[in-house]
């Protein structure tokens, strides 16, 4: 981890639109002094479970995965976080510690907001709260979905899932066709819940199938319709 002292930090907290638009002049300027920014390395953890929320955090640039750990030390990632999003908030509005983690899956920059900011803006500006209330509902409803697809659905669909939210959310390299993030089999099959032994046999009967096509991380999309259909059907 990286502390990064020579970027702009008002430039950077004007980019976080969905907080800053909000706020008042005068509560922008207490922002923009509370805020640090860090870099962070591939596989580096951003925070580990049971460790107590010290920070609000916005991406600013790079890939995040959010995950469990399960039992007999499995894991389960729960969460892709994308670029200008906000992540690690709801164990510090519930006042416990992280019950997930978070790693970088590549080098990443991270805007991090000392929470006792946040709560100081949420005190002041009822906008704010708003916010944060449609955030924390989204996310709830989110989470229920993720339960049912990953007990109910077979292997086929859990798969053709995740590709399809990898390319909904990270999007495509200019080919149009290529996903736009390279993950490892494990994390597929993380993201799945799945094993890796079941994750790379299910993407290979998909390239069998002309689905897809694999070059090592790299995962291009071919039938994107056939695929979201399997997604559906489960």
């Amino acid at each position: 981890m990286i502390t990064d002292n020579g970027c702009d930090l008002r430039k950077i907290a004007e980019s976080i639109s969905v907080l800053w638009d909000p706020l008042t002049d005068t509560q922008r300027n207490y922002l923009v002094d509370s805020i640090e920014v860090r870099v962070y390395e591939k596989n580096e953890a951003i925070y580990r479970e049971h460790e107590e929320p010290r920070f609000l955090m916005c991406l600013l640039d790079g890939k995040v995965k959010v995950h469990k750990e399960g039992v007999g030390n499995g894991a389960q990632i729960v969460r892709m976080i994308k670029e200008q999003s906000l992540f690690g908030y709801r164990a510090a509005f519930v006042e416990e510690n992280y019950q997930t983690s978070a790693t970088a899956l590549e080098n990443c920059t991270m805007c991090l907001i000392p929470f006792e900011t946040v709560f100081c803006l949420i005190r002041e500006n009822n906008r704010v709260a708003i916010f944060f209330i449609k955030q924390l509902a989204m996310a709830l409803g989110d989470a229920d979905t993720l339960t049912v697809n990953l007990t109910q659905k077979h292997l086929r669909g859990r798969l053709a899932e995740a590709l399809v939210a990898l390319k909904d959310k990270y999007g495509v390299e200019e080919d149009g066709a290529t996903l736009s993030i390279y993950m490892s089999r494990e994390d597929m099959a993380c993201m799945s819940n799945m094993t890796t032994s079941n994750a790379i046999r299910t993407l290979s009967a998909f390239a069998t199938e002309n689905l897809v096509a694999i070059d090592g991380k790299k995962i291009k999309i071919l039938e994107d319709g056939k695929l979201r259909k399997i997604s559906k059907m489960g």
